[in-house]
């Protein structure tokens, strides 16, 4: 998809961690970002569980908590840091605690975690601060574990997407490149999420766990979805109607319905130390 969305890890502009004001967009509806977006795998939990010394969790970019609902099921505690109020508004009301600040700005006051992750999240972080952060309030074994999807629409919905995108905004940043990102292009980005943690020589060799998993949605579904995403939160409605009716056409013409195929990627690595 030529779209940014938290979900995609490596977005334009070149420096997504200074593009604030659409990394602060997304709350515009928290409730249907919240209802609309696809969760989690359990494997992926379940792993980073088990593979930390304890149930403190510190979850960064937080949003509306949805991947901190998942941890806190699992029997952890959960903090969530997230710089919109909106999206922290919602969280909380669902149970969560959050701390509203960016993670650059946000405050530890001396606690410490058992696990740090970032859910669709990390690329709003400064790369050259985060891992180094992320391993100050890490507990020495604990787990960093940065994790997104990866997803194409089938090239039936993902054209006439691409092609209402360029109509309605023809001077966006996201026209750049082809209606369907290659997978290689999320590889190489958490690859080189990888390389900033082995910079900071506070963490033990990286890995790369991968998930597959397969979601399918109605027409209504994946039109409630395309409004999260961050190349459509700050369009005028006029700009979005127009491109929502063409998806919708596409999707009608497939029997109103599509699967997606969902590969969840994760770089993860363990805090060292022993005191």
């Amino acid at each position: 998809m030529p779209i940014v969305s938290r979900d995609h890890p490596e977005p334009p502009p070149s420096k997504p961690h200074e593009a604030r004001r659409m990394a602060e967009s997304f709350g515009v509806d928290a409730q249907r970002y919240d209802q609309a977006r696809p969760g989690y795998p359990a494997a992926l939990v379940t792993r980073i569980v088990n593979g930390s010394p304890g149930p403190d969790v510190l979850d960064i970019g937080c949003g509306t908590g949805i991947a901190a609902r998942r941890f806190q099921a699992a029997g952890c505690t959960v903090l969530g840091v997230e710089p919109d109020a909106r999206m922290a508004a919602f969280a909380q009301s669902r149970g969560l605690n959050v701390e509203v600040a960016t993670f650059e700005a946000w405050q530890p006051a001396g606690r410490t975690f058992d696990a740090v992750v970032a859910a669709q999240s990390w690329h709003w972080v400064d790369p050259s601060t985060g891992a180094t952060k992320a391993a100050q309030v890490l507990r020495p074994g604990g787990r960093l574990a940065i994790f997104g999807h990866a997803y194409e629409p089938p090239a039936e919905v993902a054209e006439p997407f691409a092609a209402a995108y360029r109509r309605a905004a023809p001077d966006s940043p996201f026209n750049n490149g082809p209606a369907r990102r290659p997978p290689a292009l999320y590889r190489a980005a958490y690859a080189k999420v990888a390389e900033t943690i082995d910079e900071t020589g506070q963490f033990n060799e990286t890995e790369q766990w991968r998930f597959d998993w397969e979601q399918s949605y109605t027409r209504d579904q994946w039109l409630a979805l395309l409004p999260t995403t961050g190349g459509l939160t700050q369009l005028r409605p006029d700009q979005l109607t127009g491109i929502l009716n063409a998806v919708g056409d596409a999707i009608d013409s497939l029997g109103g319905r599509f699967t997606m195929n969902y590969t969840t990627l994760a770089t993860t690595a363990v805090r060292t130390g022993t005191t």
